[in-house]
């Protein structure tokens, strides 16, 4: 048995050690099976998802095992016979795992992370792929919107303190791999090497016994570059003040309150009237996809994003699913009303015109053998374990990065709208 320090095996629910123990004291734990993980729609309003989360649950997966710990806990708990101790006990995953690569588009009906591998082995992952890919999804496909909406002006992530403390790690590399340019995070600083930022609160200035105490003790530390929070008395006698202590080669502003465009505008006329036309501007405060694209034509030149990112805009899960759709090489599904489910492990190729534009998603089951590709064609299902083990080098952050810019980019122009509408291209079964 191997330490419990870093394992995952508890993040997962008590129902499926129940169906593990049922099965294993049936005989059916290690029929052969296939689990895929897919949305059967997208959140209200979206018409595109992107696949966050990817390396974190290929990691997590390493890391799932039983060790003395989570034994005891098991037993002490009586949540399952000693026969499924035993099995837990030298668990480890030894299947298949395909997907889509992280960053990638995805569309209702993709199989975006299939499992394959006795019923047992496999069915026990359910909760932490779920998790995962969930969230992580959620926050990528919403800062995508923002960082689309931003249309190249640069975005900060700071929505550490509107969330759970693990969870703001997750968020801001998925912030990063929508297009985020930094993170107030340092954990995810440490973690991913994501590029961190942070300048001063509120709260700073009020320490001090005027706002010009303030501007001068930040600018003796960290130079005239720096960012001059200045709307937490009078934002025009902050400006006033910030360009006196910091000279006009101030690095820039921040604004985090009131109708940030109005006071953006009438910011930008005076930091020029004082000389300060290098001096850029920064707004924040309850920003989403919406406020940010109406800023657009505002002279704003970054934006800082807090709840509304770290809680999907919204959609706070990308509704995905994790179904066993193949046993023994038998396609199997499920028919209740609303929740079905297609039958057979599948895989999917995405149909472009000859300009790279995405015309639509085609899935098809393997068994069937697959559908003639054409010219600009893209299979999406890659491999990423075989036997439990990774396949390759695993994508860089910024590859993953790259691949969510070039997949906005193949989107016809509607898929990018922010109103309501059908996915950006319809999904095709064959």
């Amino acid at each position: 048995m191997t330490g419990s320090a870093n394992s995952t095996a508890l993040l997962t629910d008590h129902y499926e050690l129940t169906m593990v123990a049922a099965a294993l004291a049936a005989g059916t734990a290690d029929r052969a099976c296939v689990f895929e993980t897919f949305a059967r729609r997208l959140p209200d309003g979206r018409r595109y998802g992107i696949v966050g989360g990817t390396a974190r649950v290929l990691e997590a997966i390493s890391r799932f095992t039983f060790g003395p710990d989570e034994l005891r806990e098991l037993a002490e708990r009586e949540v399952v016979d000693e026969a499924t101790l035993e099995w837990l006990a030298d668990y480890r995953f030894s299947g298949d795992v395909d997907g889509y690569p992280e960053g990638e588009l995805y569309f209702p009906g993709s199989p975006l992370f299939t499992v394959r591998g006795g019923f047992a082995e496999g069915v026990l992952l359910e909760t932490l792929v779920l998790s995962i890919l969930n969230h992580d999804s959620a926050i990528v496909s919403a800062g995508a919107r923002m960082a689309s909406a931003a249309n190249g002006r640069p975005m900060i992530e700071m929505g550490g303190r509107r969330t759970h403390e693990q969870a703001a790690v997750g968020a801001a590399r998925a912030a990063y791999l929508a297009g985020f340019a930094t993170t107030s995070n340092l954990e995810a600083g440490r973690t991913y090497g994501i590029p961190t930022s942070g300048t001063c609160a509120h709260a700073f200035t009020l320490l001090h016994d005027s706002e010009r105490d303030a501007f001068a003790a930040q600018v003796a530390r960290f130079g005239p570059d720096t960012t001059l929070l200045v709307d937490t008395y009078d934002i025009t006698a902050g400006i006033e003040t910030a360009i006196e202590v910091a000279g006009p080669s101030l690095g820039a502003i921040r604004i985090d309150s009131g109708d940030v465009g109005v006071l953006a505008r009438q910011a930008r006329a005076q930091l020029d009237s004082l000389g300060a036309r290098n001096t850029r501007i920064v707004v924040s405060g309850d920003l989403d996809e919406y406020a940010i694209a109406a800023l657009r034509a505002e002279p704003v030149d970054a934006y800082g994003v807090g709840t509304s990112l770290v809680t999907g805009s919204g959609s706070p899960t990308a509704g995905m699913v994790y179904k066993l759709v193949e046993v023994d090489g038998r396609p199997v599904a499920k028919r209740s009303s609303h929740k079905e489910s297609r039958a057979g492990r599948k895989a999917a190729l995405r149909r472009h015109k000859p300009t790279g534009t995405a015309l639509e998603e085609v899935v098809y089951v393997t068994a069937d053998g697959q559908p003639q590709r054409g010219e600009h064609d893209r299979e999406l299902v890659v491999p990423m374990l075989r036997d439990g083990q990774p396949v390759g080098a695993p994508p860089t952050l910024d590859e993953c990065r790259r691949r969510v810019r070039d997949g906005l980019v193949s989107l016809p122009w509607e898929g990018l709208k922010l109103s309501n509408g059908d996915p950006a291209i319809p999904t095709v079964y064959q």
